[in-house]
């Protein structure tokens, strides 16, 4: 399923590729958590609905339903999509940042399949990698230190 699945992200990069814009536009409001380099290599799409992999065996996993409920925002690689509703909430924009941070820094296979394990062991609200998301957005939302995410990832991996 991890062939499949990295197939059906690159395919679905490439379709919203006209419509990608890069994260420089926040270099300012997260300088000190992420480096010019890294937001200019990260890339947003605004969309009606979550583009969300519709194969058997992603459905068999029961990742879907537990990626699907409510979600605002899904990463995959270095793009994250966004719901119209909360494209200007600068948290949702951090929050996936970190997570484009942890795809980077395990790998596409490694954050697949530890994401996948998480989800299905632990469930959204306990998996770790949401928890480390969860804690650097907090950290960003209420003024705190500036850290270095993907320093900060890579530490605690």
């Amino acid at each position: 399923m991890l062939k499949k699945m990295n197939e059906w992200i690159n395919l679905t990069n490439i379709s919203f590729a006209c419509q990608m814009q890069d994260c420089s536009r926040f270099i300012s409001v997260f300088e000190g958590f992420y480096s010019a380099e890294f937001l200019a290599r990260s890339y947003f799409v605004v969309v009606d609905s979550l583009p969300m992999p519709d194969f058997l065996e992603f459905h068999q996993t029961g990742l879907y339903d537990e990626i699907n409920k409510g979600a605002n925002a899904i990463t995959y690689k270095n793009t994250y999509y966004l719901l119209h509703r909360v494209a200007r909430d600068l948290s949702v924009h951090f929050h996936e940042l970190v997570h484009v941070a942890q795809w980077k820094h395990l790998g596409y296979g490694a954050f697949i399949a530890r994401y996948m394990t998480e989800l299905q062991s632990l469930g959204y609200e306990e998996a770790p990698l949401e928890k480390m998301a969860y804690k650097c957005e907090q950290n960003f939302t209420n003024r705190g230190p500036k850290i270095d995410v993907p320093t900060y990832i890579a530490s605690q991996m």
